[in-house]
């Protein structure tokens, strides 16, 4: 599974990202312009030190992208479709984008994108969701959709066994 985002802005959004993508075995994509640098103290400071056991690539813009992930499924993320995340069948190896935190993904990239666009329903007038909340949302659909595999299904107590 792999999670791509577009001209993210803000480091702690990143790192929550990138803490959840190493706890799911995602691989995190992101295009630059970044709105931090790498190496920002709030972006490691979200990811705890999970930060290097990412498996992350970094890419100058959206043309490169496309050329280093040629034939790539890409389910698009955005508050415009009209398709809900939970109604679309997810490949294994798919990527998932979001857009940067103030103005999403383009919508002319979206327009390209139609059939793959996928929206998360919010009620009443609410513009949109945190954007780590929305990757972690439907990363975990995509993953229960593919039998959460190679991950961990059950817990253990520390002190104590289940009955």
């Amino acid at each position: 599974m792999n999670v791509v985002l577009f001209e993210p802005e803000m480091p702690a959004n990143t790192g929550n990202i990138g803490r959840t993508c190493v706890a799911t075995g995602t691989r995190l994509h992101l295009i630059e312009p970044l709105g931090f640098k790498i190496n920002e103290k709030a972006l490691k400071r979200a990811g705890l030190d999970y930060w290097d056991k990412l498996d992350v690539t970094v890419y100058c813009d959206y043309q490169d992208f496309l050329n280093r992930n040629p034939g790539a499924k890409i389910y698009m993320a955005t508050t415009k479709s009209k398709q809900v995340y939970s109604d679309v069948s997810y490949e294994p190896d798919c990527y998932i984008m979001f857009g940067k935190e103030s103005a999403g993904i383009p919508e002319e990239i979206l327009l390209e994108n139609q059939e793959t666009c996928v929206r998360i329903p919010m009620w009443g007038d609410i513009r949109s969701l945190n954007l780590s909340n929305s990757v972690a949302i439907v990363l975990y659909e995509a993953l229960r959709q593919n039998g959460f595999e190679k991950m961990t299904l059950q817990g253990h107590l520390t002190k104590y066994d289940w009955k």
